[in-house]
């Protein structure tokens, strides 16, 4: 009997279902334009195109010291400098003046300024920001688009070389931790598997119960147990089509990592503390109050309701407001705790992922904040 026919026998464990779990409707892609703006340039419309021309992964350790790796011409021997910290707490303005000062250019850290079309709700750089300062990794890919950390990472190399070559200091801006830590870190290359007995075996999982998928996985790779549908659904195929436990190889990969780093970057962590919940509050305000509902009410009509571009933090709520399911003051109080619950899951990651020795905070609103930041942007150098 082979694997996968042991795998469609296995009855559900008890007191456990095995019923269907419907699959969402696709609604078909409309045709639309091509859009790579990843850089921001004032001089630039908004559909101008500019194509990556990286198509390969990277997969050697990320080193910005040594020779023949990423971004060493770029930084010169200096330490790659990152601004990061929780959605509203002014990553933009601190980015902003540096770039002034410091003559840097901007890379966007951001999973959903990485769409086009999606402006206002996603905190684009405007116009007038685009001419303080150049930007990188914005409008990226269509709405419609999957767009993954490794692909930012490796895209990210080239817009380091582009801001080289234009004599500026490139500095990661943005809030998405597992963007930063994918172009800090060696990406994680999950094993071969053969295509066509993937796609039987999915097939057979994918009318098992959340409960079921649990339950195999305890037994497979427990420490996977806890996690949701799609990486129960990885760790279980990969224990049966490769014969390895994924929270292994994970495990090694990490060990792995922590050898071959060879410098460590310069972290700005940005936070203004307990104001963070009044901050998110003005800016929500101000969004609904420059055009965000008309921004959705056009995106409804040129974009599918399944995009990826429309799980960024307030776009459904701003969209139930625009078809009418709720008022907009609901919709602003539904945008408000979304955000602060964002919010809430940058600050735990950004105090556990980052390494402390190598990070630096700042509350933008301490009277020696622009000191701070000063100090911290020549250390780096």
């Amino acid at each position: 009997m082979t694997r996968l026919r042991a795998i469609a026998l296995l009855a559900p464990p008890p007191n456990t279902s095995a019923s269907p779990r419907p699959l969402p409707a696709k609604r078909r892609s409309k045709p639309g334009k091509s859009c790579h703006r990843v850089r921001c340039d004032p001089c630039l419309p908004r559909s101008a195109i500019r194509p990556s021309r990286r198509t390969t992964s990277t997969v050697a350790p990320r080193s910005f010291t040594e020779p023949g790796t990423r971004s060493s011409a770029a930084l010169a021997g200096d330490k790659l400098r990152i601004i990061c910290g929780p959605t509203a707490a002014g990553k933009s303005s601190i980015a902003l003046e540096l770039a002034a000062e410091g003559n840097a250019a901007i890379v966007s850290a951001d999973s959903r300024q990485i769409y086009c079309y999606f402006n206002i709700g996603t905190a684009k750089p405007t116009r007038e920001e685009c001419a303080r300062a150049t930007h990188y990794g914005v409008d990226v890919v269509e709405p419609e688009q999957r767009y993954s950390a490794a692909r930012s990472a490796m895209e990210a190399e080239e817009w380091i070389e582009s801001a080289a070559e234009i004599d500026k200091t490139p500095v990661i801006v943005g809030g998405t931790g597992l963007y930063i830590k994918a172009f800090v870190e060696p990406l994680f290359h999950a094993p071969e598997i053969d295509p066509v007995q993937r796609a039987q075996l999915e097939n057979e999982l994918e009318n098992k119960s959340l409960q079921v998928l649990r339950d195999w996985c305890r037994s497979l790779d427990p420490s996977r147990a806890h996690l949701g549908r799609a990486q129960l659904v990885r760790a279980i195929e990969t224990a049966i089509l490769t014969g390895s436990r994924i929270s292994d190889l994970h495990a090694a990969h990490k060990a792995t990592s922590s050898l071959e780093t060879t410098s460590q970057p310069a972290y700005l962590v940005v936070d203004p503390g307990p104001s963070l919940a009044s901050r998110i509050e003005n800016r929500v305000a101000a969004m609904l109050n420059t055009g965000w509902a008309e921004e959705v009410r056009d995106l409804i009509d040129k974009v599918p309701a399944d995009a990826p571009a429309w799980k960024a933090s307030g776009y459904q709520a701003v969209r139930d407001h625009v078809e009418g399911r709720c008022d907009l003051s609901t919709a602003r109080q539904r945008v408000i705790i979304e955000t602060r619950q964002y919010a809430k899951r940058q600050r735990t990651w950004f105090r556990h992922q980052l390494p402390q020795s190598a990070v630096t905070h700042v509350n933008p609103e301490d009277s020696r904040s622009r000191a701070m930041v000063r100090e911290w942007w020549e250390r780096a150098e």
